[in-house]
């Protein structure tokens, strides 16, 4: 196996600036992404079912496109629903056999969707059929890649980005939900270290019909940012562009607690990485991993790579690891053309060797 083992030069935990983010549940790129990985994993459960193989795929692209709003204290409304459009490739036909292919998508999306129940959403589904030429890879019995890709990880997180990771999931939970009702599932986490000292920028959609007035949303908004402090002994600012001296239009205020409802749009691949961060100071791709096929590397070598990274640090005493993997279209998935491992340790290249072919093979399953 072509691995190339490196040590690393430049912690990023001894770097004078780093910056990390994290994207909430109801980010619109976060339901882009979330949509096409319901919908892939849906379209490979039932290939498996009807055919005992997982046919081509990837539904890897996801638009969503803003709806309109007039957020209101005490309430508002939504005029128009939420655009989310899915489209990629799937093999919808097998001899004769039509498969109900946009019908799993629609309804796989559908069920997602309902979870935010104060929107309103409308799906449009634009799969075409699959390239013949993957149709024929897809029918290998071993995992041939279908696109020439590469993915990247990191393990463990810096103090940066376990305090991000961590403030976003805590904003995300039930937990939260309850203390803080008119915190809208909309939610980013924008955190930045400079040397010694580090700060969160918070951005949290507020439910208009559970707010009185601007009073009152200065009161809860306080509220949280003053929670937050205290639970994660960090600076918090939050709702960064409000100005509370103007009306509705002035501050964070939604109806449905979605800023998709009216002011941003959303896409496939422009969220969170696989570890749920967004980390441009480590080795990332821009590839999307959610709704590609497991073949494709673009998703499987990005699980790969963390699942790689994770067990170099918990299993083999290596202080920190970077890794990389790519291949050519055509190529075993098993046999990455190259394999780059930065670490803080020493290891020995039957070992790395190991390791990475178990990292593979746990990252093709679904």
């Amino acid at each position: 196996m072509n691995i190339f083992i490196e040590k690393i030069k430049d912690p990023v935990e001894k770097r004078e600036v780093e910056f990390v983010e994290s994207k909430g549940v109801g980010h619109p790129d976060s339901i882009c992404d979330a949509v096409c990985e319901d919908c892939g994993k849906a379209l490979a459960m039932f290939y498996l079912k009807e055919f005992r193989r997982i046919l081509h795929y990837n539904i890897d692209k996801g638009l969503l496109v803003a709806g309109s709003s007039r957020p209101k204290f005490k309430g508002g409304r939504l005029i128009s629903p939420i655009s989310l459009t899915i489209a990629g490739r799937a093999t919808d036909r097998v001899g004769k056999r039509k498969l109900p292919v946009r019908k799993i998508i629609k309804d796989t999306a559908e069920k997602y969707l309902k979870q935010f129940s104060l929107a309103k959403f409308r799906v449009i589904v634009d799969i075409k059929s699959a390239a013949a030429n993957l149709e024929v890879i897809s029918k290998s019995d071993r995992a041939i890649a279908n696109d020439t890709s590469f993915g990247a990880s990191h393990y463990p997180l810096s103090r940066t980005e376990r305090l991000v990771l961590d403030v976003q999931q805590y904003i995300s939970s039930q937990k939260f939900r309850t203390l803080f009702p008119y915190a809208g599932p909309d939610t980013k986490v924008m955190g930045v270290r400079t040397r010694d000292t580090t700060e969160l920028t918070v951005a949290i959609a507020f439910i208009g019909k559970r707010i009185r007035d601007m009073n009152d949303y200065i009161v809860k908004k306080d509220r949280i940012a003053i929670h937050l402090i205290e639970r994660f002994k960090v600076k918090v600012e939050i709702n960064a562009l409000d100005n509370t001296c103007g009306d509705e239009n002035s501050v964070y205020l939604t109806v449905s607690g979605l800023s998709a409802e009216m002011g941003d749009d959303g896409q496939v691949g422009r969220g969170n990485r696989y570890n749920s961060l967004i980390t441009p100071g480590r080795p990332m791709t821009l590839e999307a991993s959610s709704g590609k096929n497991p073949r494709h590397p673009g998703r499987s070598y990005q699980i790969a790579a963390y699942n790689i990274a994770k067990a170099l640090v918990e299993r083999h005493k290596i202080k920190s690891a970077e890794v990389q993997l790519v291949t050519d279209i055509g190529s075993p998935i098993e046999e990455p053309k190259a394999v780059s491992l930065k670490i803080q340790g020493s290891l020995k290249r039957e070992t790395a060797e190991k390791i990475v072919k178990d990292g593979i093979v746990d990252a093709l399953r679904i």
